[in-house]
């Protein structure tokens, strides 16, 4: 049986240069009404955490949750799923600096400005929400306290503070911001969902 997961897969085939056919069969057999345009797996990680914290399945809703390899591409993608192509409602979560290609992306094809901004990026979000001390606390629940004491002692992190420490550590290596995209998420009071994230979701 097809999946949001296939419907996803026929996407990015798409974006590629394949054909657009399986993916408008997908779109109208699943059927697909939202598509969340992110540029990473991290984000994903972080969207499908929170998720399963409010009991919502959302690909039974509809909506796919879509990593794009990069906020650049949000062109191509809206251009395919938008208005101008299969029809479907955009929406998605961004980094401040990534703002201009949404913008710019959305518009050329015809689809509403519905994204939501992070300040800096979804993981300065969480930890800003977490605090420091308790992100500390899960990097050492998670066997990487050591690792980030060494990161921190580093020259090129002196001056900086420890919440930017952070941030960087979370990217330092493949695969670091996808698990801890889940592991913040998860540790969230309900009430302290970072305000892109939680508008997000109010959207869907």
């Amino acid at each position: 049986m097809a999946d949001m997961g296939a419907f996803r897969e026929a996407v990015v085939e798409w974006a590629a240069g394949g054909s657009d056919d399986l993916a408008r069969e997908l779109a109208e057999r699943l059927p697909v009404r939202t598509v969340v345009l992110l540029e990473g797996p991290s984000d994903v990680a972080a969207v499908d955490a929170l998720a399963a914290r409010r009991g919502r399945n959302l690909a039974a809703e509809g909506v796919c949750v879509l990593p794009m390899g990069g906020a650049m591409s949000v062109g191509r993608f809206a251009g395919m799923l938008g208005p101008s192509g299969l029809g479907l409602r955009l929406t998605g979560l961004c980094d401040e600096r990534e703002r201009p290609f949404y913008a710019r992306g959305l518009e050329r094809a015809g689809a509403e400005q519905e994204f939501f901004v992070c300040a800096a990026d979804l993981e300065d979000e969480l930890i800003r929400a977490l605090g420091v001390t308790r992100v500390a606390e899960l990097v050492r629940a998670e066997g990487e306290l050591r690792g980030l004491q060494t990161f921190q002692r580093q020259p090129a992190q002196q001056g900086r503070t420890s919440q930017q420490q952070l941030r960087r550590f979370l990217g330092t290596r493949a695969g670091r911001k996808i698990h801890y995209g889940r592991i913040l998420v998860e540790a969230l009071d309900p009430d302290r969902v970072p305000a892109p994230l939680d508008e997000l979701f109010a959207c869907l």
